[in-house]
């Protein structure tokens, strides 16, 4: 199977080709022989009916200095392509849910990964909510009185913008904290947008985990241990990838929220974990392949294609 895949994503020259998710996606669709173009989200428009992007015919190689080439640019039509890959790093503002909602309309004849609809219906911290036994106490709310009453029964909490990623602007406020009028005007000042609360886990000492499901079935993972003084886990706050895998909890978790990725079509996602909770679903452009491969020799990427290509056969018959 040769398809022509547009891949929807920030700059390929700013990627770390030794850390980032897309790149290998990118390397396992050349090595399949798949035709690749690149294009970025600002370069998404729709006229008549006809969703189109300037696009670069792409190519890749793990060469530092020299992972990439683009071609001449071309106004395409997205409806002429096998796969979107919709890959581009939030935040999830309303230009992520405009893009989502204009390759809503090449899909599923163009298969674009993940499902446009459910990506948007499907916000990191808020599609969580969507299974309350799994997730820890939680309060989402613009109300600072409301954010109080929730410290005061849980003491030691975490506070952080509801569309935030990669850890940014994550607090933890411990019960002797007096910052956190000052922290809830600051959320205000910024956003009208309400902030998530969270009961403090102290397991996240001993790490957060990343879990890849493919196709609602969980894949592999990555322990994300924070550094000294810092309760954020992520890669991108400092956080050390260790190997791992699942306990019952986790493949639990696994069990419950697989069959629902399957059926919205979300292919490709990331969760974290921290001790027995589920914290985050990552449905927009989940991170973690390269360091899980490099544990378990895994392979990821090309599970994923398998994933994709079996996707897109399925709506060739139906």
């Amino acid at each position: 199977m040769s398809l022509n895949v547009a891949i929807q994503m920030d700059h390929i020259s700013a990627v770390n080709i030794d850390a980032d998710s897309t790149f290998v996606l990118a390397l396992e669709a050349r090595n399949r022989g798949h035709t690749l173009w690149h294009y970025l989200v600002s370069d998404l428009s729709f006229e008549d009916g006809v969703v189109r992007a300037l696009a670069q015919p792409l190519e890749v190689r793990r060469e530092k200095g020299n992972h990439f080439t683009l071609g001449t640019a071309k106004m395409l039509d997205l409806s002429t392509m096998d796969v979107v890959l919709m890959r581009q790093d939030p935040p999830f503002d309303m230009a992520y849910i405009t893009a989502t909602h204009l390759l809503e309309h090449i899909h599923p004849k163009t298969l674009v990964v993940n499902d446009p609809a459910n990506v948007r219906n499907a916000p990191e911290k808020l599609f969580v909510a969507k299974f309350p036994g799994l997730m820890p106490p939680t309060l989402i709310t613009c109300s600072m009185a409301d954010v109080k009453t929730f410290r005061a029964k849980h003491e030691d909490i975490i506070v952080k913008p509801l569309f935030g990623n990669g850890g940014a602007g994550v607090f933890h406020i411990p019960p002797a904290d007096e910052n956190l009028g000052a922290l809830l005007e600051m959320f205000t000042a910024m956003s009208r947008e309400p902030v998530i609360v969270q009961k403090y886990l102290p397991e996240i000492r001993k790490g957060d985990k990343r879990i890849i499901l493919i196709d609602g079935e969980p894949a592999g993972a990555i322990n994300r241990i924070p550094p000294e003084g810092d309760a954020r886990a992520n890669m991108h706050a400092g956080g050390k990838a260790l190997k791992s895998e699942l306990n019952a909890r986790e493949q639990a978790i696994c069990a419950e929220i697989g069959p629902v990725l399957r059926e919205q079509g979300l292919i490709f996602v990331g969760i974290d974990v921290i001790g027995d909770w589920l914290t985050e679903i990552n449905v927009t452009s989940p991170t973690g392949l390269q360091e899980i491969d490099r544990y378990d020799d895994a392979n990821l990427e090309g599970r994923i294609w398998d994933a994709v290509e079996r996707r897109y056969a399925a709506t060739r018959q139906a």
